[in-house]
């Protein structure tokens, strides 16, 4: 996709970018740098949870056209399932509006609640608890996740053909609360008390929700609080530069390693009056300083960059694909090699042609 411009989180998000700035280059920032990778799973999690609840949909919906006779395929009842399960004449294949699955699923498990043999086992249950108003923690917490030959993880269990149940729906969304939102839990993200209130609330509640409607407003926040937080050093770490924050400490350390021992040799060849085609020989160290200072500075390696490379983890590169990107580190590159080619022909000259003494 060809842009003039530096891509946005939801591209980057939505897999419409390429490397640099795809989305394995920004999970392993928010991994290794921003140490927050968690808001971004929990982001994906959200994502995989909403396409499931598609899937769901969309196999209810061809389900529902194989079963229903041809003189009953007018009637109000299927004419319902295709404009809410958005395929079909009301609704564009492959595009379902998250509002009017969220509304489906919501009546879809509303008319299984209140189905008779919902309602008997609801009465029947009352009586045996009186007083009980909540139905207890679901089970997904109780689920024994390591029981031989289960493979799969709670929440995400499917018929033998991959056809997603409305049990799947509902494991994946205590999956998503279990993991992320509730105090205490293995991966918990930080979000305000009132969007986890209503979230627990609407999956451990009456109503037992399991649309992804439910997710809106913590994934909001979580998205907003990457934007704000981690895709501005993102871009300036892998939209301005090619190096990671390990490679340029390292960087630094030989340059300045470098730099001192250029400066000494420098001081010892004047004062011992050494010819200047012997202190030619300082055109090395002072050449390596000011390169690995200079990539440290800018976070560039500049002929890396014209190479087209980026590094991913510590001594990992690979080919840079985003045009953009490419377009302006190579100007970066020859700017910054502009002026380090400048600095350190005057650094060599001064210390080169400078009157010698011998001491």
């Amino acid at each position: 996709m060809q842009r003039n411009r530096f891509p946005t989180l939801f591209e980057v998000l939505s897999r419409k970018t390429v490397a640099p700035l795809d989305l394995f280059s920004f999970y392993i920032y928010m991994r290794d740098q921003q140490r927050s990778v968690d808001y971004l799973d929990f982001w994906l999690d959200v994502s995989q949870h909403l396409q499931l609840c598609r899937l769901y949909v969309r196999r209810l919906h061809r389900s529902v056209i194989e079963d229903t006779p041809e003189i009953e395929k007018n009637s109000k009842r299927s004419s319902y399932i295709l404009d809410n399960a958005g395929e079909g004449p009301s609704g564009e294949k492959g595009n379902v509006s998250d509002q009017r699955l969220s509304a489906f699923l919501r009546s879809d498990q509303g008319s299984r609640n209140h189905s008779p043999q919902n309602s008997q086992g609801s009465n029947h249950s009352h009586q045996s608890t009186p007083g009980r108003e909540r139905p207890p923690r679901p089970s997904f917490m109780t689920l024994d996740t390591n029981s031989p030959g289960d493979s799969s993880s709670p929440g995400q269990n499917s018929s033998a053909d991959n056809v997603p149940r409305r049990e799947d729906l509902r494991g994946s969304a205590e999956r998503i609360l279990y993991t992320y939102l509730l105090p205490g839990s293995e991966r918990e993200i930080i979000i305000p008390q009132s969007i986890l209130h209503d979230v627990q609330e609407a999956i451990e509640g009456p109503d037992q929700r399991s649309d992804p409607e439910l997710f809106d407003q913590a994934k909001d926040y979580v998205f907003q609080a990457m934007e704000r937080d981690a895709f501005p050093g993102f871009l300036q770490s892998k939209g301005l530069g090619n190096l990671v924050p390990q490679s340029m400490m390292i960087r630094l350390i030989i340059g300045l390693v470098s730099f001192f021992g250029a400066i000494w040799a420098s001081f010892i060849l004047i004062f011992l009056n050494e010819s200047r085609s012997t202190r030619c020989w300082l055109i090395i160290p002072f050449t390596v300083a000011f390169y690995f200072i200079f990539t440290h500075q800018y976070m560039l390696d500049p002929i890396l960059a014209l190479l087209g490379y980026s590094e991913y983890t510590l001594m990992d590169f690979n080919k840079m694909r985003e045009p953009f990107v490419k377009q302006t580190l190579r100007k970066r590159s020859l700017t910054t090699l502009a002026m380090f080619l400048l600095l350190d022909t005057a650094v060599c000259c001064l210390f080169i042609f400078v009157p010698g003494k011998r001491l």
